[in-house]
């Protein structure tokens, strides 16, 4: 990738007072009164909206800390006006599980709702009429096939065609922001599901990353990131005191988030990952699987922080839909050790060697979008075969990722 000389954006980075005092010598509890962008904001009196028309990007996940949405405290706050939503995959409330969502209406506020996983996935310029400034405030989970990043990133480039202020208000990276991990996405391969060449998991908040669009893809945008208070890096959700909400229909619990790098990649594949299960993410299966042997094989790996327990199960809906698999219970028994990119390829690597007429990967890449991992995939290779053909694109990826990290 070519980066720019130079970035013709305008970047704020915005902490604002706060009343809240934090103690950040014991990292333990640093993370237990975590304030969100959303929460900065409201705390300055909105001062960074003040005289504005706001287009509010969102959905059900953008709460304080006391379970005020921000639709709420925006129609609540004087000093500027909120215009319109709109809203990413699944939906305003965040219970669709389709393609195709249309436009509506927030019952609650009487705005225009308009879906950016429709007919557009980007704003239009009637859309944007009579806006000054563009809000992002939905919470992402660290992977790169979450597409929320996609809609922020579709959402700046229109705010810098049209001349309109941009402002992220930021979130924790819920499986923490210091690991990252996976094949970087080929620029061949860029799509809604990978938007920009990133790895699988990314170690990166919404601000962060935004930042990290505009600069490389060398946006005139004036972008501002209301930035986090007693967040770091290394805390996963569980630690910041802040109350967790799914993001999706199927993303329902910190530990499915965790597995997600890892098994969503196989979710493409004729394999079920437990969609239409009570715990999807946290099991995989088909009719062609021998649970007992996957489990055992897997467990003699020894991986760190994680075990497998053989199963059966019939899934309601998505991949298998009504037929009884064979598959493991995937159990994190330690999230400091655990690696989820090297669990999904350690079983893609199984079902290659064990399954090779059963197992269909033609549809793999679509979320991998790395064709020499796939290469790799296809060809057999074990976990450090795999893991040597991205190594090169994912150290570049952490220096270019280090100019834009907002956080200890």
């Amino acid at each position: 990738m070519t980066l720019p000389m130079t970035m013709p954006m305008t970047l704020r980075f915005v902490l604002l007072p706060t009343l809240l005092l934090l103690s950040l010598s014991t990292p333990t509890l640093a993370g237990q009164d975590t304030l969100t962008g959303l929460d900065v904001l409201r705390q300055s009196g909105f001062e960074t909206l003040r005289g504005q028309r706001v287009g509010l990007i969102t959905n059900h996940t953008a709460i304080d800390r006391d379970g005020n949405h921000a639709v709420q405290l925006f129609t609540q706050a004087s000093g500027f006006e909120l215009v319109a939503l709109f809203s990413p995959e699944h939906g305003f409330e965040g219970t669709l599980d389709r393609e195709g969502i249309d436009h509506g209406r927030d019952v609650g506020s009487g705005l225009p709702i308009y879906s950016l996983y429709g007919e557009t996935r980007q704003p239009t310029p009637d859309m944007l009429g009579g806006i000054d400034t563009l809000v992002f405030d939905i919470q992402d989970i660290g992977t790169r096939f979450y597409t929320y990043i996609s809609t922020m990133g579709l959402a700046m480039q229109a705010a810098a065609e049209h001349g309109l202020r941009f402002v992220v208000l930021d979130r924790p990276n819920p499986i923490n922001g210091r690991d990252f991990g996976g094949p970087v996405a080929d620029e061949a391969q860029l799509s809604f599901v990978a938007f920009h060449p990133l790895p699988t998991r990314h170690g990166m908040t919404t601000g962060e990353l935004a930042t990290l669009f505009a600069a490389e893809l060398g946006l005139d945008l004036d972008l501002e990131v209301v930035r986090l208070e007693g967040w770091r890096r290394e805390a996963f959700f569980d630690a910041t005191g802040l109350r967790w909400v799914n993001p999706s229909p199927n993303m329902r619990s910190l530990t499915q988030a965790l597995l997600y790098p890892g098994i969503g990649l196989l979710e493409t594949t004729n394999l079920s990952v437990g969609r239409g299960t009570d715990t999807p993410f946290e099991r995989i299966g088909a009719p062609w699987l021998d649970g007992a042997a996957l489990a055992r094989k897997l467990n003699l790996l020894d991986l760190p922080g994680v075990a497998f327990v053989p199963i059966r199960f019939t899934p309601d809906a998505s991949t298998f839909e009504g037929e009884t698999c064979g598959g493991v219970s995937i159990l994190v028994t330690d999230r400091a050790g655990f690696d989820p990119i090297r669990l999904g390829f350690e079983i893609a690597h199984r079902l290659r060697a064990d399954h090779p007429d059963q197992w269909e990967i033609e549809r793999y890449p679509r979320l991998l979008a790395d064709d020499a991992t796939l290469a790799a995939v296809r060809d057999g290779a074990g976990w450090p075969q795999i893991e040597a053909v991205y190594a090169e694109e994912l150290a570049a990826f952490g220096i270019r990722r280090r100019a834009f990290l907002l956080y200890d």
